[in-house]
């Protein structure tokens, strides 16, 4: 097999990724940990810990960085989570909760080492300009071991994509809702707290939210250039044993 382009290599690596980072924050260990820092309601801690690398910001601004979530979900849940420990403290313990899960779940996985090595290149190298929560994610102090680094750095990975994704969803002239609509529809939309009823999606949506998706390849695939291909190979190989570990 010839060794995977940039762009393949995002292909082939981004849904894992994705949904290995779900996993993290939707996992009953990530609650509970939320309660053990004092957030009761641990959507609150996902909106703060995730959003606090802002900084002490406005909703808006948030909104404007998650970009999916509807408004009037972002500003009751990040203005609770912020009022526990800051903005800066719930992000500081939200990335060590994810630093807990990975040696919780991916220690006995083989290759983590290798595989926390090219993610931090690619991830310390990958440009932040208009990607401002992916900004703050990578200048996020990450944990020295192989477990808890790996799922750092997938956290980091994700937010990398997200960020170009919604780029390029705001480039195409999609708001947020009409991008879920025309790519995942309307039970994705209430579950990013949009309330029904639901436009109608146009067929010029779909196209645009298609347009989107190869742009956000198109965005992500420069950051594995920093990667040989051997070593983009590599990566490609050990991303599925993460998933795999993650989601048992």
């Amino acid at each position: 097999m010839p060794e995977p382009t940039t762009t393949e290599t995002d292909r082939a690596t981004s849904t894992a990724i994705h949904d290995l980072g779900s996993a993290f924050m939707l996992h009953a260990d990530t609650m509970r940990r939320a309660a053990e820092y004092g957030y009761e309601n641990p959507f609150a801690f996902y909106f703060a810990g995730r959003g606090g690398v802002l900084g002490d910001v406005d909703a808006e601004v948030v909104y404007a960085a998650f970009g999916w979530f509807a408004p009037t979900v972002v500003r009751p849940m990040w203005e609770e989570g912020q009022a526990i420990h800051g903005a800066t403290g719930a992000a500081t313990r939200y990335f060590a909760a994810c630093g807990e899960w990975g040696r919780d779940h991916l220690a006995e996985c083989d290759g983590l080492e290798r595989f926390a090595d090219l993610a931090e290149r690619v991830v310390d190298g990958a440009e932040t300009s208009g990607r401002s929560l992916f900004a703050g994610w990578k200048r996020a102090p990450r944990e020295a071991d192989g477990a808890g680094r790996a799922m750092q750095l997938v956290h980091v990975l994700r937010e990398w994509r997200g960020a170009n994704h919604l780029v390029a969803t705001t480039a195409s002239g999609l708001s947020p809702l009409e991008s879920i609509l025309a790519g995942d529809g309307p039970d994705r939309a209430t579950f990013f707290g949009w309330a029904e009823p639901f436009p109608e999606v146009t067929e010029e949506q779909r196209a645009l939210r298609r347009e989107a998706e190869a742009v956000t390849d198109r965005l992500c695939a420069p950051a594995f250039a920093v990667l040989s291909g051997t070593e983009r190979e590599e990566f490609v190989a050990l991303v599925p044993a993460l998933l795999a570990a993650g989601t048992a």
